[in-house]
């Protein structure tokens, strides 16, 4: 991979396209499609705005890997449905949601996008995976903050920030990060360990919110110096931070594993360069655009993609 790199974080745009859509949007046999429909403007905005030359789809095979847990319990724990011994458990989807997840791997597949997940691991790990490995500049497309630890200028890694809407996309570079949060992007899994995450279910230390926690890592540099400096009684931390970090002593020990996203999963590497589809391809698509009324996204996301619809009508 030499090109630039573009990574979608594909649950975080699914679920932000379905609670953005009216869930009247349907297909001819009543299926709904607004997730569908509203992914697949995503992606054609994404591409056609900052042209990447070839494009992930990256996939939960497990939402909540069971090594998180075994670490820290509570992690993701409000969010799950079902509980299953052997395999993932089941998250809290709406069922309408529910419904269009496999439709939504049918068109990625179908119109050429390359889904790819990893056993016992997130989205997050493999889009630390292929962003740490690449060789070329990178883009992250992802509502999630976790994400942010992956920022690195010198290696042209960005996070394409989705949280405050797409037509308000936030571009965070190394500089955008110490802004918003007075930390470095290196800083950033640290940084959301202190802080803890109640949409994650991390607890962080108590007591200890975004503004202590920017500072201890500007004082002393890292979470295992923060620790070190509260058993010594260092300069530069308070008793009562000290305190709180003692206190919270055993969950430090094992916040950063959790926190922090896997970058040496073993991933396939297939040809993942956008470019047209056959047009046998590219009318198997159209007609499962038609099939499932995904209207003029489909048409939008199939133009990005480098397919002339003229010349298939």
């Amino acid at each position: 991979m030499n090109g630039r790199l573009m990574l979608l974080d594909t649950a975080s745009l699914y679920f932000r396209a379905f609670h953005g859509l009216p869930d009247t949007l349907r297909s001819p046999d009543g299926t709904p499609v607004n997730a569908v429909r509203g992914l697949l403007d995503f992606i054609a905005k994404l591409v056609t705005d900052y042209s990447p030359d070839e494009l992930i789809a990256c996939w939960d095979d497990d939402w909540r890997p069971q090594w998180r847990v075994d670490l820290i319990p509570s992690y993701k724990e409000h969010r799950v449905a079902t509980r299953r011994t052997g395999e993932p458990d089941v998250e809290q989807v709406p069922d309408l949601l529910v419904a269009q997840i496999p439709l939504i791997r049918q068109v990625l597949d179908a119109f050429g996008i390359a889904v790819v997940g990893a056993s016992d691991h997130e989205a997050d790990d493999v889009i630390g995976s292929f962003a740490s490995q690449a060789t070329g500049p990178v883009d992250v497309v992802t509502g999630d903050r976790d994400l942010f630890q992956l920022v690195d200028d010198a290696r042209e890694i960005r996070v394409i920030y989705t949280a405050r809407g797409m037509s308000k996309l936030e571009v965070l570079t190394e500089d955008v990060v110490r802004n918003k949060y007075g930390v470095s992007a290196q800083q950033y899994a640290d940084f959301a360990a202190l802080r803890g995450d109640t949409s994650d279910g991390l607890p962080g230390v108590a007591g200890v919110g975004e503004k202590t926690a920017a500072g201890l890592l500007d004082t002393f540099g890292d979470l295992d110096a923060i620790v070190a400096a509260a058993q010594e009684r260092g300069k530069g931390m308070s008793e009562s931070v000290r305190a709180k970090i003692l206190a919270a002593s055993n969950y430090l020990l094992v916040a950063p594993t959790v926190v922090e996203v896997v970058r040496t999963l073993d991933l396939p590497q297939p040809d993942f360069r956008i470019r047209p589809l056959s047009s046998e391809a590219l009318d198997a698509a159209r007609r499962l655009s038609a099939d499932l009324g995904l209207g003029g996204g489909a048409d939008r996301a199939l133009r990005a993609l480098g397919n002339d619809l003229d010349a298939s009508a």
